[in-house]
């Protein structure tokens, strides 16, 4: 089920009145953009969006479900108080006394706990599943075990990772690239578009998709992170510290690996071998800002298979999954020329045709993204 964008306000409302705009660098909260929210003020927007993909993959729902078919294009409905999010306010109050009278605070009961993808937690064992063929595990749930081996440890993993693609030297002598190719999701209607991709070795990265709506951009300068789309609720989003914004400044660690290590920190290994798409995996976990990262190496190769994000939110930790495949050469360098995101509120797919390495980029590229000028309407002529 892909959720998109709209899953916005399960227990808010619509957009507040134009102009409530932030000139400094503090990111908006979900109070000061939406209308009627009573549970999660103070959030800030992205987090509080996270928090509706978090209520939409716990339940199975999308944002019709708890709104109603007559918000769609329609952002003042949002405000509408509905029985479905009156519920849910309700249910966030008695997760969190759960948690703080019985777990000191921790995050030890969310939503997924008793719905698991289901709008009615359900309360009579299922014979069927007691007695039906256990499935497979999850490889984004190995946890580390008192007795699984703790070697190779991170330092050996990111070593041979390294290696794998083309020694510290190469890697050193990449400095930028400028990498167009397609991309696909729900937001283009599962339709292929173009997307360019720019990224410097000092931490810089922007990803513009031209969708059918118009351009989405993601913009990094090293400091400051901004996304704008047709689809969101702010033309132009400043992210703050956490969620989208340790996200996006991990992208730009990743496109230049040597620069991994030093953006992430409690390095953990011990976890038990694994497997995707049938290929065992190595495990390492560490912390990136304030959200905890896994990070999967193939075994055979000592390649990055993929990387899972856990974001903190208001009612439990948010995961979202990064694939990488399809590794070619570029200026001795191994690239994943194909990835794929996935997240409770959709799954995207970048797929890489050209990549030109060490080549000027503007610096107006990672900087904050300037909105479309809404479209000038020729008066109408009178007909004499």
């Amino acid at each position: 089920m892909k959720f998109g964008f709209l899953a916005v306000c399960i227990l808010g409302g619509s957009l507040s009145a134009p102009g409530q705009t932030s000139s400094t660098q503090k990111p908006l909260t979900a109070d000061e953009v939406f209308k009627n929210i009573q549970v999660l003020k103070g959030l800030p927007v992205d987090q509080f969006m996270g928090t509706m993909g978090f209520f939409a993959s716990a339940l199975g729902y999308n944002c019709t479900n708890c709104h109603g078919d007559d918000v769609v294009g329609n952002w003042a409905n949002y405000a509408k108080d509905p029985s479905e999010k009156l519920v849910a306010r309700r249910m966030i109050q008695m997760v969190s006394t759960i948690n703080s009278t019985l777990f000191q605070g921790r995050q030890a009961i969310t939503c997924y706990t008793c719905h698991r993808g289901s709008p009615v937690p359900k309360i009579i064992p299922s014979l069927l599943e007691q007695y039906s063929e256990v499935p497979a595990d999850d490889p984004n749930e190995a946890e580390i075990k008192a007795r699984a081996p703790t070697t190779p440890g991170p330092d050996e993993i990111l070593t041979r990772y390294t290696d794998a693609l083309g020694g510290a030297p190469r890697l050193t002598a990449l400095t930028s690239f400028i990498a167009k190719g397609s991309y696909e999701g729900f937001d283009t209607y599962h339709g292929k578009v173009p997307v360019e991709v720019y990224a410097k070795s000092t931490g810089e990265r922007a990803v513009i998709v031209h969708t059918q709506n118009g351009d989405s951009i993601t913009a990094f300068d090293g400091r400051n992170a901004w996304i704008m789309g047709p689809d969101r609720p702010v033309s132009v989003l400043q992210l703050g510290p956490g969620g989208d914004y340790d996200a996006i400044k991990m992208d730009s660690s990743i496109a230049f690996p040597l620069g991994l290590k030093p953006a992430l920190s409690d390095w953990r290994t011990g976890f038990p071998t694994t497997l995707i798409d049938d290929r065992r995996v190595q495990v390492v976990q560490a912390t990136a800002g304030g959200s905890r990262v896994k990070l999967y190496f193939d075994r055979e190769t000592g390649l990055l298979t993929r990387l899972v994000r856990y974001a903190k939110t208001a009612v439990g930790p948010l995961p979202a999954q990064v694939d990488y495949s399809d590794y070619r050469e570029v200026a001795g360098v191994k690239m994943p020329f194909q990835w794929r995101v996935s997240w409770t509120s959709g799954q995207s797919t970048f797929t890489l045709a050209d990549v030109q390495p060490n080549v000027s980029i503007d610096p107006a590229k990672f900087g904050k993204p300037v909105p479309p000028a809404a479209p000038v309407v020729a008066p109408a002529k009178t007909v004499q």
